[in-house]
């Protein structure tokens, strides 16, 4: 299901042929996953101009979610994330794997380690326009994020190994550890009440 506008969008349309091509072979290691992700992934944020405005719009309280595709086979998710200024998550972890691509903007990332509390772990990471980052349980999977500007919007493009907005995964209370499940849902699609 691909959420994409009325633009002309090759741009993301080429993307999502990519990754039909990355995620075609269940047997491929994670890595090379993660590396020819990361590469398609450079490429589509090496260029701000394709995503629709309606996948860019902020909320002024807390930051939005917009599904762009959804695999039919819940192999991969692309998403837009959007950041109002000075909007950051709480401390959370994906189960899969993941790749963030900076489109516009910029997002600083703080990794952490769980136990009795939630340890800050290595340093904080910027990621500007064309830059990417990944997360997965294999190589660190929990963070806090968080736009790196109190005055403007922020926006990168996350691609995840299953439908992310579906996906059980879990916040993390800073003093004492304590995971709480959650299902993110997207700003763009309804959700059946439960």
């Amino acid at each position: 299901m691909t959420l994409a506008s009325a633009l002309d969008n090759q741009a993301l349309a080429r993307f999502i042929g990519k990754m039909d091509q990355i995620v075609a072979d269940a047997r491929q290691p994670e890595e090379e996953t993660l590396a020819r992700t990361g590469a398609a992934l450079r490429e589509l944020v090496s260029r701000d101009d394709w995503l629709d405005p309606q996948f860019a719009v902020p909320h002024p309280q807390y930051y939005r979610q917009y599904l762009l595709h959804a695999d039919p086979q819940g192999r991969y998710s692309v998403v837009s994330f959007v950041w109002g200024p000075g909007q950051k998550t709480p401390i959370h972890d994906h189960c899969t794997w993941g790749a963030i691509g900076m489109l516009r903007g910029a997002e600083v990332g703080q990794a952490y380690t769980p136990g009795d509390r939630m340890v800050e772990s290595g340093e904080s990471e910027r990621l500007e326009p064309g830059d990417v980052a990944f997360v997965s349980p294999s190589i660190g999977d929990i963070h806090v994020v968080r736009n790196a500007y109190d005055d403007r919007v922020s926006i990168s493009i996350h691609v995840y190994g299953t439908d992310i907005g579906k996906q059980s995964r879990h916040v993390f209370d800073a003093d004492t550890g304590a995971a709480k499940s959650f299902i993110s849902g997207y700003a763009n699609v309804e959700t059946a009440p439960t």
